[in-house]
């Protein structure tokens, strides 16, 4: 069986819980964001932008900016609740944000340039994995945040986070989820 086909009809996200930080070695990250760039982008417009979060900005972000908002949106938070949120990219040797910043064209629809900021979070994740790194996508409620978007560059009025993916050691091998089944997704037209 081809390599990708076999590797893809296995690939299995690691929850960022379930994952140590462990160390992404430098030269593994340069394939991984190399990969991530490899999509489809109609147009060559590049709609999207990566940050990649590491060291220190894990810890200084989550203070600064994640425990911070949180309280903001839920004053009843405990300091549990802070705690989690100060280190949440530390679960994670590094968590990289994408954003979908798309731009004004006359032909290509936003949806289009959205849709290809999702391709790069899937490279990145595919990638990492294929690697043998514990890696998950997430999109949780700092994804729809503000503050956390104008620190990585963004626009709050054009751009959006795509996703984080994060990037770390596995504390175990995932367990396989329920999958759909095939004949309730796909339909085939044959006239």
């Amino acid at each position: 069986m081809n390599e990708i086909i076999n590797f893809l009809k296995r690939r299995r996200s690691v929850t960022a819980k379930n994952m140590n930080a462990g160390n992404v070695h430098s030269d593994h990250l340069d394939e991984i964001l190399e990969c991530g760039l490899r999509v489809p982008d109609h147009g060559a417009l590049n709609p999207w932008k990566i940050c990649v979060i590491k060291g220190e900005a894990k810890n200084r972000i989550g203070v600064q900016i994640l425990a911070k908002e949180y309280k903001l949106e839920n004053p009843e938070a405990s300091e549990d609740d802070l705690d989690f949120e100060k280190n949440r990219f530390n679960r994670a040797d590094v968590v990289i944000a994408v954003l979908s910043t798309p731009v004004n064209h006359p032909k290509i629809p936003q949806w289009e340039m959205e849709l290809s900021s999702g391709a790069v979070c899937t490279n990145l994740l595919i990638a990492a994995q294929s690697l043998g790194y514990a890696a998950q996508w997430l999109t949780e409620w700092y994804a729809y945040n503000k503050v956390l978007l104008k620190e990585f560059g963004g626009d709050p009025k054009t751009d959006k986070i795509a996703g984080f993916i994060y990037i770390g050691e596995k504390q175990k091998e995932p367990i396989e989820r329920r999958r759909p089944l095939k004949d309730k997704i796909i339909n085939f037209i044959y006239k």
